[in-house]
């Protein structure tokens, strides 16, 4: 199992930037995927940005350009750095851990950080 623990949410104006942080901890060698989601009340959950353990990284088309997700290995850590905020970027963000098993995945979640945009 790995643990995972968000933190860096908050309230931000429009225009704004917050860098939200997962530490990692647990049997992150079996890792291969690290990945920030977010949902909001009545919505599914939705991909924000992931990272492959070979660090191929996928960013959702609406987050291009504003949005990156990085790492610092040596402190098993997972960043998402968000810039040029919108009020419909608010929602409650989640890291994720994929883990291969058998012929599929376990996905480990956070316990999510609140990021509000508003003015």
């Amino acid at each position: 199992q790995v643990q995972l623990v968000e933190s860096g949410g908050g309230l931000v104006q429009p225009g704004g930037s917050l860098r939200l942080s997962c530490a990692v901890s647990g049997n992150i060698f079996s890792v291969s995927t690290m990945g920030w989601y977010r949902q909001t009340p009545g919505k599914e959950r939705e991909l924000v940005a992931s990272i492959t353990k070979y660090g191929s990284i996928t960013v959702e088309d609406s987050m291009k350009g504003r949005f990156t997700i990085s790492r610092d290995s040596a402190a098993n850590r997972v960043y998402l750095q968000m810039d040029h905020l919108k009020p419909e970027d608010t929602a409650v963000y989640y890291c994720n851990a994929r883990r291969n098993y058998g012929v599929g995945y376990i996905d480990d979640w956070g316990q999510g950080t609140q990021v509000t945009v508003s003015s």
